[in-house]
């Protein structure tokens, strides 16, 4: 099973760039997207379809201000959009496909980095995710969580860790808020199960020396429940090609998708 997740910073543009046939070619079984400021019904729109796969969509009150897509080679048992909590749903931040043993989300966590209201807005959902992924992990069922967290957890995970303590994404409590979750709750970090090397980031500054010079954070991930630790086989994050500011993370797992 390969599952692919992506941050595109509007579906728009992204495909202008390329995203969708490139997207076409991966040979993914799933495929999550982040951020497409786009509406449910413009999603329909046969320009944003992949053949031989089922698009699932769950859009913002304002769609410009944020929403979840799905794109899935096998119907899934049951879409559910939204997480019951405002912070989530407002702003369309959550899209789950449950397949047969496991089910498989779109999340999209506020940047935090457009002031406080929007860093408020940050911790609030941290706090109502991590209550629900408390009570997510006693069900019988696995879980993969994809997409845009905005926390780089580790120094590893960031270029420039030594300037950027008193910066949202790395943060003191936002990193304490991702130690719990693959700390104290169990949940496992994809990549890091397959990998321990630096320089492996998701996100860039919109500036051309940031470009140059790889300073990037790591800020998006595919975060699973326990069971399925040991089906990582592989996870990568090319740098090239990007359709927008984050970069791709594509995962490979020893578990083939039923319903």
């Amino acid at each position: 099973m390969r599952i692919i997740s992506v941050n595109v910073n509007g579906i728009q543009a992204a495909a202008e760039r390329g995203l969708l046939s490139w997207l076409q070619a991966q040979n993914a079984d799933v495929i999550c997207l982040q951020d497409t400021r786009a509406s449910a019904f413009e999603l329909d729109d046969p320009a944003f379809q992949l053949d031989g796969y089922f698009l699932y969509a769950c859009d913002a009150e304002v769609p410009t201000q944020g929403g979840v897509a799905l794109y899935s080679r096998m119907q899934p048992k049951a879409v559910i959009t939204g997480l019951g909590f405002e912070t989530a749903d407002r702003y369309g931040r959550y899209l789950q496909a449950d397949f047969d043993k496991v089910s498989i989300a779109s999340l999209l966590l506020p940047s935090g980095m457009n002031g406080d209201e929007d860093l408020n807005q940050k911790f609030k959902l941290m706090d109502d995710f991590a209550k629900y992924l408390d009570k997510q992990r006693r069900k019988r069922r696995e879980y993969i969580y994809c997409g845009s967290f905005y926390v780089a957890q580790q120094k590893l995970d960031i270029k420039n860790w030594r300037d950027s303590q008193q910066s949202p994404g790395f943060l003191p409590p936002e990193r304490a808020w991702m130690d719990a979750i693959v700390g104290d709750m169990g949940y496992v970090d994809a990549l890091r199960e397959v990998s321990r090397e630096g320089d492996q980031y998701s996100w860039w500054p919109d500036n051309e020396q940031a470009e140059m010079l790889n300073l990037g954070y790591r800020f998006d991930y595919q975060i699973l429940t326990p069971g399925l630790r040991r089906f990582v086989r592989n996870a990568r994050l090319p740098r090239q090609p990007r359709f927008s500011q984050h970069a791709p993370l594509i995962v490979d797992y020893d578990w083939t998708l039923t319903i």
